[in-house]
């Protein structure tokens, strides 16, 4: 009977130490990476231009990335789409109902994000508007700073 507790203690702590937070980071090529730790996580190109990364930072142009809080749950439950209640993404205390809301918020602010870039991109020449009201236009460069930055903005908002 002992070794029976033994053994069910042992299997209802492997099966509790499944269940676990699971973090997202990207790496500088823009893939998304999950883990189950929120250890330090240190990033890097060499000059090949290929993407490294440990938990110590080994190299001197090492950074650490941005870990976001994903779900409770397995990594294995994420890869198939699900978070701990087997609904998809989910933060931590969010009702079902506030998760949908969320979810149309970011979908709206992706959306617009990418409309105002696919504006700048096909626009013939990008502009601003000064105190008079009369058109200032950029020139190449800051037109393409400008596109560079509303860029980053969609894809953050749209991961």
């Amino acid at each position: 009977m002992k070794n029976f507790l033994a053994a069910l203690v042992l299997i209802v702590g492997f099966a509790a130490a499944a269940q676990a937070d699971v973090w997202k980071w990207v790496d500088a090529t823009g893939k998304t990476h999950f883990v189950d730790t929120d250890k330090p996580i240190f990033t890097w190109v060499d000059e090949r231009g290929d993407v490294h990364f440990s938990d110590t930072p080994d190299h001197e142009d090492a950074v650490s990335v941005e870990l976001v809080w994903v779900s409770g749950g397995s990594i294995a439950e994420l890869q198939d789409g699900k978070d701990a209640s087997g609904s998809g993404y989910a933060y931590p205390g969010e009702t079902p109902e506030e998760r949908a809301e969320r979810e149309k918020a970011e979908a709206y602010y992706c959306k617009r994000a990418t409309e105002i870039y696919d504006s700048y991109v096909n626009a013939p020449q990008l502009y601003r508007t000064n105190e008079a009201g009369e058109r200032e236009y950029l020139s190449k460069q800051e037109g393409e700073a400008i596109i560079a930055e509303t860029k980053a903005k969609k894809d953050e908002l749209c991961q």
